[in-house]
């Protein structure tokens, strides 16, 4: 999870506690390894809040391993654009029809 992601969490944590009951989230993480630290992180946070998952976690891996591989840009795959392209279409009509 990015320093920035996790600061937003740590900042808004207690501010919104008792305020998003029930509301669904989704996520896709790009990593250099599994993905699986940052996934179980933002769950326990979900899990806090009381947020309700409504699609299984997207880990796009790039195997970044050495320092040049981690900074280089990466690109995504045609397949995961649309799968992501997918998921973020599918929540945003879900919200529109009042499914979540």
């Amino acid at each position: 999870m990015s320093g920035e992601m996790k600061e937003m969490f740590d900042i808004n944590y207690y501010a919104v506690l008792g305020k998003l009951e029930g509301r669904a989230y989704a996520s896709i993480i790009a990593a250099g390894s599994d993905g699986e630290g940052a996934q179980r992180q933002i769950d326990r946070i979900a899990t806090g809040w009381h947020l309700k998952r409504i699609a299984e976690p997207m880990i796009v891996n790039f195997s970044a391993q050495t320092a040049e591989e981690i900074w280089n840009p990466k690109e995504l795959k045609p397949d995961t654009l649309k799968a992501c392209h997918e998921l973020g279409r599918s929540i945003s009509e879900g919200i529109a029809l009042g499914v979540f």
